[in-house]
C-alpha cells in the first residue's frame, strides 16, 4: 500500500470543459469507462455510533482512516476499501467481494469476516467488533477519469453527486436517491512521488488552493 498525493479542488462547469478538453489532448482516459467516457460509482460508508471518521474528517485530524463498500456500476465489481490518511499522504487498501459477501456485510452477517488469511476483511471484522463500525450512508456519482504513466498520475472528475439518505440498499438498482451539494464539479489529482510539469500546468495547480472536500461528508448532511 503505497502513499500517494492527494489533492481535490471543486470546480465548476466551464472549467470543467476547458480542463478536460487539455487533459483528453495528453493523458489516456480510464479503461473502465463507458463508451461516453464516464462510469457511476456507489459507495457505502460505514461508521462508529459517534461518526468518528466524519468527524475525524472534518477536523482535520492527522492520522484517519474510513470504510466503505464500493460498486462500479455495470462493470459487476464491487470492492472493500479501506482509506487512509498520515502526515497529508492517501493510502488506499482494497479487497474484491462477491455479491453475496456484500449482502451479508449489509445484512450485518460479519462471520465469513474472521478469517485472519484474508487481511483486510479480517481487520475490518475487528474493527466492527471494537469499533461498532455501521453502515451509514449511500454516497453515487459520475466520474470521468485520466492517467498518465509517469508519476502514476490519476485526474479524477465527479459529478452528479448523489445519496440514499436513509436507505442502505447498496445492491439495489431502484434505490431511491436525492441530488446533494451545490452542482459543482470536484476534481482529485493523485501521484506518486512527483507530478510531471505537463500535468502540473494542465490543471492549472499553481492557481488552485486544495479543498478539504469530502463525499462522504457532503452526503452525511442529509442523514
Amino acid at each position: 500500500m503505497g502513499a500517494r498525493h492527494e489533492f481535490k479542488h471543486k470546480i465548476n462547469y466551464g472549467d470543467f470543459i476547458v480542463l478536460r478538453s487539455r487533459l483528453r489532448a495528453i493523458m489516456q482516459t480510464d479503461s473502465n469507462a463507458n463508451s461516453d467516457g464516464t462510469y457511476r460509482i456507489r459507495s457505502l460508508y460505514f461508521d462508529s455510533p459517534g461518526d468518528k471518521a466524519l468527524k475525524d474528517k472534518i477536523n482535520g485530524v492527522d492520522k484517519r482512516e474510513k470504510f466503505r463498500l464500493r460498486r462500479y456500476i455495470g462493470h459487476g465489481l464491487i470492492n472493500l476499501e479501506k482509506k487512509s490518511k498520515l502526515h497529508g499522504l492517501c493510502y488506499k487498501q482494497a479487497v474484491s467481494l462477491n455479491a453475496k459477501e456484500a449482502a451479508a456485510i449489509i445484512k450485518g452477517d460479519y462471520s465469513f469476516m474472521n478469517d485472519p488469511e484474508r487481511e483486510l476483511l479480517y481487520e475490518f471484522y475487528s474493527k466492527i467488533k471494537s469499533q461498532t463500525l455501521k453502515p451509514k450512508t449511500l454516497v453515487e456519482y459520475n466520474r470521468e477519469a485520466f492517467t498518465y504513466a509517469a508519476g502514476n498520475v490519476r485526474v479524477t472528475f465527479d459529478s452528479g453527486l448523489h445519496t440514499g439518505v436513509y436507505s442502505k440498499d447498496f445492491l439495489s438498482d431502484t434505490v431511491p436517491l436525492i441530488p446533494t451539494g451545490d452542482g459543482s464539479i470536484l476534481m482529485e489529482i493523485k501521484y506518486d512521488e512527483f507530478i510531471p510539469d505537463e500535468i502540473y500546468k494542465a490543471t492549472g495547480l499553481n492557481a488552485r488552493s486544495a479543498e478539504a472536500v469530502s463525499k462522504y461528508a457532503l452526503c452525511r448532511v442529509y442523514g
